[in-house]
């Protein structure tokens, strides 16, 4: 099941920021939420503490449910490769995790939302799954009725995308130049350690 209580909490606790809104909070609240604040002397973590807090914080900044994120590593693992990189390159590639990346979302909650209300083309068809995997060249679009809507203008105003996404601003579209290396991602998270924790 996907996560619907408070972002601000969560992103304390993760200490990442997970929505713009998190991320002010966090500039002033850096400490995990609790009664003790900042003052309050906290275990030191064990080795699966780490790698549990890096996979929930992996998790979260893609909004996945935990069965999700083991296929996703299940997949992963299959393939030729680092097995991190893996699952990195195949949950940025999700169709939910490119609208947030190309812009047309302020949030990957915002970006879910969309893809299921049926605002979203991909190569002219309309998809409503947020797991859809796209592939280099594939073209992401809002659909033609729904650009007039102020959710999206707004949230492209901003929008400097990354270096593997072709966006133009006035039609709506964005394609996928290339699967992106780990580096070129904006994900905060020890991957490393994720995979051991999937690997016990």
């Amino acid at each position: 099941m996907n996560y619907t209580g408070p972002k601000v909490r969560l992103s304390r606790r993760l200490g990442v920021a997970i929505t713009p809104k998190a991320a002010k909070y966090l500039e002033r609240k850096p400490n995990p939420p609790g009664q003790h604040g900042p003052n309050m002397r906290r275990k030191k973590l064990s080795d699966f503490g780490k790698q549990l807090l890096e996979k929930q914080r992996l998790r979260f900044q893609y909004n996945v449910s935990e069965r999700q994120l083991r296929i996703v590593y299940e997949q992963a693992k299959r393939k030729l490769g680092n097995t991190g990189e893996m699952m990195v390159q195949m949950l940025e590639t999700r169709l939910d995790a490119f609208i947030l990346r190309a812009g047309f979302a302020r949030t990957i909650y915002a970006a879910r939302q969309y893809v299921r209300h049926g605002h979203i083309t991909v190569n002219g068809r309309r998809v409503d799954l947020p797991s859809y995997r796209i592939r280099p060249q594939d073209v992401v679009a809002v659909r033609q009725r729904s650009r007039r809507l102020e959710c999206f203008r707004d949230a492209l105003a901003g929008t400097v995308p990354p270096s593997y996404i072709d966006l133009s601003k006035p039609e709506m579209k964005a394609r996928l130049l290339h699967i992106p290396e780990r580096d070129e991602i904006p994900v905060i998270c020890n991957v490393p350690l994720v995979v051991e924790y999937y690997s016990r």
